[in-house]
């Protein structure tokens, strides 16, 4: 079933679309609800359908989770798909972690893993291109939770690289980004994450797990600022006649 979850005087509605029971928003959620938008909460994994248009909504948002973008279910199909909609609508689109891999294989981009087998779990470098400096300032260090990374396909702005996976931030017309980190993360979920997932910093590259709590407290204040300057300057994009998706298809 929907959820929708009010956040006092309405701007709209933001549909959010997650991928496990136990998923939040976040603070992407708790930000987007004291800036007083309504949150349409969808879980494809589960059985919830998404619309055929985005056209009432102020902006879309695509969260992270177990599952990969190659996977062959058929949820994770129609996600991909519906990353289009959006971008035909003009509609402010967000995709996190996954869902940045999501858009980026519906642009016509690709998502792997590192060719050396390393992941980013935990607290990694990112430095902006010059595309991003001018867009707006960057954390240093920024939370990440994946074994795969994705490459954009040329026509597409990139905005931030990494050291371990290049490709950290991508913007794909005025109004849709995708980012491989997790500005979203509370205390609770770093808790939950790192309990419920322990296995995964054994994996050739992750951190240890008390350095997570430790870099929170080090880098965590510069991410917090990041999102709400990122998601106020991302809702009030412009829109143009212009389809992203075709932008970067007549690139390619």
């Amino acid at each position: 079933m929907d959820q929708r979850v009010d956040g006092g005087a309405s701007r709209g509605k933001v549909l959010i679309v997650m991928h496990q029971a136990s998923s939040t928003p976040g603070r992407v959620g708790q930000m987007l609800t004291a800036r007083g938008y309504k949150l349409d909460a969808r879980r494809p994994a589960l059985g919830d359908s998404l619309p055929r248009s985005t056209t009432d909504y102020a902006g879309v948002v695509i969260f992270g989770g177990p599952q990969s973008a190659n996977d062959t279910d058929a949820y994770i199909k129609r996600e991909i798909d519906f990353c289009n909609v959006p971008l035909r609508d003009g509609t402010p689109f967000f995709g996190i972690c996954l869902g940045a891999q999501m858009l980026t294989k519906a642009i016509g981009g690709s998502v792997a893993p590192h060719p050396q087998g390393q992941v980013e779990i935990g607290y990694y470098d990112i430095t902006p291109t010059a595309e991003g400096k001018a867009l707006m300032d960057w954390p240093g260090k920024v939370y990440q939770w994946h074994r795969e990374g994705f490459t954009v396909p040329r026509g597409t702005e990139l905005l931030a690289r990494g050291d371990h996976f290049d490709e950290q931030a991508f913007r794909v017309g005025p109004r849709a980004y995708g980012v491989q980190f997790h500005s979203e993360l509370t205390l609770a979920m770093l808790y939950r994450w790192t309990t419920r997932a322990h296995a995964r910093m054994a994996l050739p590259g992750a951190r240890k797990r008390g350095d997570h709590f430790a870099g929170r407290a080090i880098y965590d204040g510069p991410v917090k600022t990041w999102l709400g300057n990122f998601l106020d300057m991302w809702l009030a994009s412009p829109q143009t006649a212009e389809q992203p998706q075709e932008k970067a298809e007549a690139a390619a």
